[in-house]
Parts: structure tokens; C-alpha cells; sequence
């Protein structure tokens, strides 16, 4: 009897879950592959949650998934590392020593086999080389990094409603985001709301209109690209309305302890900095056993999303360097293409299994673009075969919104599951604060 197909899957983001699981149900259920999925965190959290974490509006415990929990219970097996490089002659994934926060290592170097790899591990931040970002800018790329800031955030704000500012005038706590994308734009809509409702739970000298300011820094010519110019324009006037400062067309050159400067020759004082101004692969694609990669570190692959230079590996995701369709649109770093292209792994590795070479090519379906301001507004354009594009907002935007997320986590659960966690979540909200306070 022949050992089951080995598939390994390195990334547990959108992309990864998603394909992992659905592998898992069809395929290592009936012991036809043995699907092994790696990660370098224990938990799993849909990537557009992560500026509501790091406001402290969304419970991360509430959405979060065990992988080892869901591994068990989808037929596949979880194990935690970081991936550092590949032996494609051997056929093997290596992973790098895994430490605890104490600098222990708890897990050595060790490598895994595999028949069909996926590469999904995402995107991070790209600080484009800007001295100073590295070291004085937050990220939030990961869960980790997301609670830290909420963290920072609400000691911050304490501290703003505490003391009394050097000077008349001075604003103690400056948030100065970086980057005009659906990140920056949703995290500044989510700090000016939580800055207000603070107040609501003992933060009474806490006065948000005086002592808190918030800037968004891009350095294109207006906010939010993906969106058409009318919704741009009116997520910019909602900003702006709510006292939310919005600068464009100025680039960040260096940052430092104090605040900005800018091409233009400013200086933005600044307490805190948050850096969302475009993203990147990770450095260790430049190092699997020469695979091809661009200047973004992506890895580079044909339209079957196969790797350019080996049958045997796919990637996924936003790590993934697709080419352009036939009108020249490139695929953009989105959770409904992670989604999409995990279905379509999903079929080409079931195809592959029954003997069958072609596996087709991926096609991008862009079903439109959304931006939440919280409980402010959510604006964006719908696209559709019948309708082309229509532009929303309010109460129709936010249920469609949402609903992007529930179709991610319908493809984790099933239906049923997703409804009951739905109901779950609805009760809670009737005993939980509005805001995380510790």
C-alpha cells in the first residue's frame, strides 16, 4: 500500500487556514494525504481584525483560533516554527530553532518532507529603508504586536488624562499614523472612538477634543487608492469632520523619538507612531534554495500559481508575486483573493492526486473594495457581473463587510458553527465593556 500524499502548508494566515482546512476535511479524512500545517504563532486571527485589537474594540480571545485545536479536529497536524529555508533536491522544509520570550530554545532546528508544498506566510510591513522606523514606529502585522499597541495605547491615554501638558495649547498625546491605506484610515476612525468612549469608564479627566490629535500621513495624492475618488473624498471629509488631521502628498523621511520629518522639510511631533504605509514578503523567501523572487521579496509564480521554478510548490497570499490578468490587473493583497486562491489550490492538489496535469489557471474576481470607520461609517464599492460597480455605505456597507468575515469563517467551521459563534458573540456584547480596559 502506497503512504499518503504529504502535503505541507507554511503560513497559517487567510490563505493557509483556509487551504489547510479544506485538505483536511476532503482529503486527510480519508487518509488519501497527510497534511501538515506550520506556523510561527499558536493562534490564528483573520488579519483585518488586527486594527480593531490594537484600538481595543474587538476582544482578540473572543475570535481567536487554536491551531492545534483545529488541527485536530479538521484531520491535518499543526506544528509551530518559523520557516528559514528549503532543500528542494530533498524535498524538505527546515525550520528555524523556536525560542521562548526568555531566549530559551525550546524547540531545535528540525526539517519536514513533502510531495506538495504551499507557501503562504504572508506580508509585513515595508519601512521602505526610512531610517528611525524600525525603532521607533509600531507595526501591525501580528496578533502579538496588535495587543502590545492596545496595551501602550491605554497607558497612554491614562497618562494623557493625568497630567497637565508643559505649555497651554500642547496636545500630551500626538497619534500619528503612516500610510493612508484601509489600515491607517480604519485604526484612526477606531482611536478617535475609543478615545471618547474611555470617558465612559473612569477616564473623566481624559478631554480627547484637547488632548488627543490624530494624523494620517500619506504620501499619495489623496487616501484609500483601491477605492473610486468620490468615496475617497468623502472618507477623507468624515476624517476631517471628526477632527482626525489628513495630509497627503507628503512623504516621511526619518523618524525619531520626538515625531517626523518629511520631504517637505515639517516636523509632526508625534508620541506615538504607527507604521502602515505599504507591505512586503518576509526576508527568508530570498533564501529557499533559489527560488525566484522580486524587490518586494515576493515569491514569483505563473498564472497556475505554481512557483517559476518548481512543479512541486505553490505560495499563496500576499507572498505570493502573481502576474498581471489579461488587462493588465495585478492581484491585490486582499482577504477575498487569499480566500479565492486557497479554493483554488484546494481543487488543483485534488486534480494532481487523480492523475490529472492541468490544473487551470487562477483568476482574480474582484467583488469591490470596504473601509469601516467603527461606528461611524463603512463606505466602499461592490462589483458584480450584473451591476458593475456600485458604490455603498452605512448600514448595507457594514452587513457586507461583515459578511467577508463570516465567509472566512464558514470556510474554518461550517455553517453551523459560524452561527453559533455569531449568537455567542451577540450575547457577550450584552455584558462586555465596549472597549478592552486592561
Amino acid at each position: 500500500m502506497s503512504r499518503p500524499h504529504r502535503i505541507v502548508i507554511v503560513g497559517a494566515g487567510v490563505a493557509g487556514l483556509e487551504l489547510a482546512t479544506r485538505l483536511g476535511n476532503r482529503l486527510g479524512k480519508r487518509g488519501r494525504a497527510e497534511i501538515t500545517l506550520i506556523d510561527a504563532e499558536r493562534v490564528h486571527l483573520w488579519k483585518p481584525l488586527l486594527h480593531e485589537v490594537a484600538a481595543g474594540t474587538l476582544d482578540p480571545a473572543e475570535h481567536e483560533v487554536t491551531l492545534l485545536a483545529h488541527a485536530r479536529r479538521h484531520h491535518l497536524r499543526f506544528r509551530i516554527g518559523r520557516l528559514e529555508t528549503l532543500d528542494r533536491s530533498q524535498s524538505l522544509v527546515w525550520l528555524a530553532p523556536y525560542y521562548n520570550e526568555e531566549g530559551e530554545e525550546l524547540i531545535p532546528r528540525r526539517s519536514f518532507p513533502y510531495d506538495t508544498l504551499i507557501i503562504a506566510v504572508g506580508s509585513i510591513s515595508n519601512d521602505f529603508h526610512t531610517p528611525g522606523v524600525a525603532e521607533h514606529c509600531w507595526f501591525l502585522d501580528t496578533l502579538p504586536e496588535a495587543e502590545k499597541f492596545q496595551h501602550h495605547l491605554l497607558e497612554a491615554l491614562l497618562k494623557a488624562g493625568t497630567h497637565k501638558p508643559r505649555k497651554p495649547g500642547m496636545d500630551p498625546l500626538d497619534v500619528i499614523i503612516v500610510g493612508g491605506g484601509a489600515t491607517g484610515v480604519e485604526l484612526a476612525a477606531q482611536l478617535h472612538q475609543i478615545s471618547r468612549q474611555l470617558t465612559q469608564y473612569g477616564f473623566d479627566e481624559l478631554d480627547p477634543d484637547q488632548r488627543v490629535r490624530i494624523t494620517i500621513i500619506e504620501a499619495g495624492p489623496r487616501i484609500l487608492p483601491a477605492l473610486p475618488d468620490r468615496l475617497s473624498q468623502n472618507v477623507t471629509q468624515e476624517l476631517e469632520s471628526l477632527g482626525i488631521r489628513v495630509i497627503t502628498g507628503e512623504r516621511v523621511t526619518e523618524v525619531s523619538a520626538e515625531g517626523m520629518k518629511t520631504a517637505e522639510g515639517n516636523f509632526l511631533p508625534a508620541a506615538i507612531k504607527v507604521w502602515a504605509a505599504g507591505i512586503r514578503a518576509p526576508d527568508c523567501l530570498d533564501h529557499l534554495d533559489g527560488l525566484e523572487t522580486n524587490r518586494s521579496h515576493q515569491l514569483k509564480v505563473r498564472r497556475n500559481l505554481l512557483t517559476t521554478l518548481d512543479e512541486r510548490i505553490f505560495a499563496i497570499g500576499d507572498c505570493a508575486d502573481i502576474p498581471a490578468d489579461a488587462k493588465g490587473n495585478k492581484t491585490p493583497p486582499r482577504a477575498q483573493a487569499a480566500h479565492q486562491q486557497a479554493r483554488f489550490i484546494a481543487r488543483a492538489i485534488r486534480r494532481r492526486l487523480k492523475g490529472k496535469r492541468e490544473i487551470g489557471e487562477y483568476v482574480y474576481r474582484d467583488y469591490g473594495s470596504l473601509v469601516t470607520l467603527g461606528r461611524y461609517d463603512t463606505v466602499g464599492s461592490l462589483m458584480g457581473s450584473l451591476t458593475g460597480s456600485v458604490w455603498v455605505s452605512g448600514l448595507i456597507a457594514r452587513m457586507v463587510y461583515l459578511s467577508l468575515y463570516k465567509m472566512h469563517q464558514v470556510a474554518l467551521h461550517g455553517w453551523l458553527r459560524t452561527l453559533a459563534l455569531t449568537l455567542a458573540h451577540l450575547l457577550r456584547r450584552t455584558v462586555d465593556p465596549q472597549i478592552k480596559l486592561h
